[in-house]
């Protein structure tokens, strides 16, 4: 039989990110995204335009340092 370690720790590492998002999704109300200052909301006759930039901004630069983090692992 093949070595089925990589799959094994491909599917540890799955199983994991995952937990983390259901864990996000279910603390999710208690995270300000979308309420950050410097998002803005702009609301008249009927209309709402909401432009999250601090949101965005906060986003990007999570997702940067973890892909950073796992691409440094991977040499």
């Amino acid at each position: 039989m093949e070595d089925l370690a990589p799959i094994g720790r491909s599917l540890v590492i799955v199983g994991l990110v995952l937990a983390g998002i259901g864990l996000l999704l279910m603390a999710g109300n208690g995270l300000p995204l979308g309420r950050l200052p410097g998002d803005i909301r702009i609301q008249r006759d009927g209309v709402t335009i909401f432009i999250p930039l601090a949101t965005m901004l906060l986003v990007s630069v999570v997702l940067s340092v973890i892909f950073f983090v796992v691409g440094r692992r991977g040499q």
